[in-house]
């Protein structure tokens, strides 16, 4: 089979949690014996790289804007796409979602993945808002099959498109911790003596809910956040001015690989204090180090199952510093731990989400 994919800046190493999502996935269905033709922004691929892991890469234009890279990029990719004739066109995000009509009308068979309703980000006007809502709504009708990341998404697609998704979570590979520390020498943090966040710098990651809180929070430990603005923007700039001056606080900018493997695997606990995610990787990566989390009591985190004391109310800088203060006091039980590691290898398994991946790609009728 030949799938041709959409939606995404690109693959490898580019920042963002579909990007993460598509370099995990189509590397493996390439292996299962299905030909993958992915299309990459120009404004993030530096290098030409024609191939990465079995996945064929094909450079399409994109303006680096917020409000148009995706739409552009979305519209050339399927323009592609057609010269290709893959047997399916998999369309990433509800942005993208908004072609898929102008995909149909070029013959295409279509797949779409909703990661989450983006028209809830706070970094959108109110035209962009709807935009979104348009794009969510016309992928949920025009497309041949749907995929969903969370149940949560699912009851939007039932209510607002009559469509009964495939629900396929988003996954995480269970990581060989780093036993190197140049890394944590370079930035300035000793090992077991830190908290970390990894997000962008946008207003609904909370980003600055964690740092207000970590600064009356009473404590020898630093706060590493891995993470940056795709788009400088007046609330990243404040973030990080914001940030400069407490100097536990360390802003690494965005990191991959051995660099963020060893923060993961030294860190004391992880949060994410998110006002909005569709199935966060983020949380899923630190679950699969065995560390402690905190997260923001919103439904896609909710979904996740974590026990109670996990989570804090969205928003309330009061709770989330009292439940730091309180996690930090006491080490994850091993019972805890082997619940995790449990639910981490059955719910979010890169192969098994490969394999049901493909099987609703052969649902797509051929012929419509």
């Amino acid at each position: 089979m030949k799938i041709f994919v959409t939606g995404t800046r690109g693959i490898p190493n580019i920042p963002g949690g579909v990007e993460k999502h598509c370099q995990e996935l189509y590397p493996i269905i390439s292996s299962l014996g299905h030909e993958i033709i992915l299309a990459t922004r120009s404004s993030y691929v530096e290098q030409n790289i024609e191939e990465w892991n079995g996945v064929k890469l094909v450079k399409c234009y994109a303006p680096k804007i917020k409000s148009m890279e995706a739409i552009i990029h979305t519209l050339i990719a399927l323009i592609k796409a057609r010269w290709y004739s893959p047997d399916v066109v998999h369309v990433h995000a509800v942005g993208p979602a908004l072609l898929i009509p102008f995909a149909r009308l070029l013959g295409l068979k279509v797949v779409f993945t909703n990661h989450g309703p983006d028209y809830d980000r706070q970094k959108w006007n109110g035209i962009a808002k709807a935009v979104l809502r348009i794009g969510e709504k016309v992928g949920g009708i025009f497309a041949h099959e749907i995929i969903v990341i969370s149940n949560v998404i699912k009851k939007i697609i039932l209510k607002r498109c009559n469509r009964n998704a495939n629900l396929i979570y988003n996954g995480v590979p269970v990581p060989k911790k780093s036993d190197k520390t140049d890394y944590l020498d370079q930035v300035g943090v000793k090992p077991h003596e830190y908290i970390i966040a990894v997000a962008r710098f946008v207003p609904e990651k909370g980003l600055h809910n964690l740092i207000e809180a970590f600064k009356t929070l009473d404590t020898d430990l630093k706060l590493v956040i891995a993470g940056d603005a795709d788009h400088e923007t007046e609330y990243s700039h404040e973030l990080k001015e914001i940030a400069s001056t407490d100097s536990r606080i360390i802003l690494t900018g965005y990191i991959t690989g051995e660099t963020l493997n060893q923060i993961f695997s030294y860190a004391n606990l992880f949060v994410l204090p998110s006002y909005h995610e569709g199935l966060p990787i983020a949380l899923l990566e630190a679950m699969s180090y065995g560390l402690p989390v905190l997260v923001s009591d919103i439904p896609a985190n909710m979904e996740v199952g974590l026990s109670k004391h996990r989570y804090f109310k969205c928003g309330d800088i009061y709770d989330l510093k009292n439940k730091m203060a309180n996690i930090l006091k006491s080490e994850i039980s091993e019972i805890e731990k082997s619940e995790i590691e449990n639910q981490i290898k059955t719910n979010y398994n890169w192969r098994e989400i490969a394999i049901k991946t493909v099987n609703v790609y052969k649902r797509v009728p051929k012929y419509s």
